[in-house]
C-alpha cells in the first residue's frame, strides 16, 4: 500500500478510540453521503465481522451515523451524531450479520429517501483507511482517501477515452482509474482517484459528454 505522508502511516486525525472501527467507519459514512448526493432519509447499517461484534463498545455505531450525516473523522459532532440525526430526522438501523465476508470491518449500507436509494459494501482497512467494494452492485475499489469523481454511463465506444481527455485538457492527474459495466452495452461504471479536487465546472462538463448519465465528486 503506498501512503503520501507519514501521517498516513501515523493514523488520522479523528474522534475516538479506534483508527479501523471509528474513523474508518465514519470515512466510509461520510463517503456514502457524498455518492448519495442529498440529505438521506433513512440509513441502514449491515455490519459483518469485528463490525458486527463489537460496533457499539468501539463507537463504530456514532461514527457511521456520524459520517453519513456529514461529519469527517475529527468532527467534535461525530460524539453526539444520534443526537444530530434526531433533530435532522434521519431514521437508521443496525443489522448484525453472521455471513463470512472478505474482510473483518465490512458494513453494506444503505442510503433512501423519498425518491431514490443507493447500496454501497466498505470495509475499513486499518489507520483509518477504506475501500469501497461495491456500488449499486458494481464492483469497484474506491479508498475513500483521495479526490475522485464517479461516472456513472452508457457503455459505448469513446465514453470513457472523451472523459479522460478532458481531464487532461485540464491538467487534473488520474492516479488511479478503474471502469466495470452490468453487461455489455448496458449501464457502466468509471471511478477515476485523482490528485486534486476538481471544480463543480469541470464536473458539469463531464456531465455533458456524450453517454454520460450521472457525475459525482468525492474530496478529502
Amino acid at each position: 500500500m503506498k501512503y503520501r505522508s507519514v501521517f498516513d502511516i501515523i493514523g488520522p486525525v479523528m474522534i475516538g478510540p479506534s483508527s479501523s472501527h471509528t474513523a474508518g467507519a465514519a470515512r466510509i459514512g461520510l463517503v456514502a453521503r457524498q455518492l448519495f448526493r442529498t440529505e438521506p432519509k433513512k440509513a441502514i447499517f449491515r455490519l459483518y465481522g469485528s463490525f458486527a461484534k463489537t460496533y457499539q463498545g468501539h463507537g463504530t455505531d456514532v461514527a457511521l451515523v456520524g459520517g453519513v450525516l456529514g461529519f469527517d473523522t475529527y468532527d467534535e459532532r461525530l460524539k453526539e451524531a444520534f443526537k444530530f440525526a434526531e433533530e435532522k430526522g434521519l431514521a437508521y438501523e443496525f443489522i448484525e450479520d453472521d455471513a463470512v465476508s472478505a474482510h473483518p470491518n465490512t458494513v453494506r449500507i444503505t442510503l433512501s429517501d423519498d425518491e431514490k436509494s443507493m447500496e454501497l459494501v466498505g470495509i475499513s482497512i486499518g489507520g483509518g483507511k477504506v475501500e469501497i467494494k461495491e456500488l449499486n452492485t458494481f464492483e469497484l475499489r474506491l479508498s475513500g482517501n483521495h479526490p475522485a469523481i464517479i461516472v456513472v454511463h452508457d457503455d459505448k465506444y469513446g465514453a470513457i477515452a472523451k472523459v479522460a481527455t478532458l481531464l487532461a485538457n485540464n491538467e487534473v492527474n488520474i492516479g488511479h482509474m478503474e471502469v466495470s459495466r452490468k453487461d455489455l452495452g448496458k449501464e457502466a461504471l468509471m471511478v477515476i482517484e485523482v490528485d486534486q479536487n476538481v471544480t463543480e465546472e469541470l464536473l458539469q462538463e463531464i456531465a455533458t459528454l456524450p453517454h454520460i448519465n450521472q457525475v459525482t465528486k468525492i474530496h478529502e
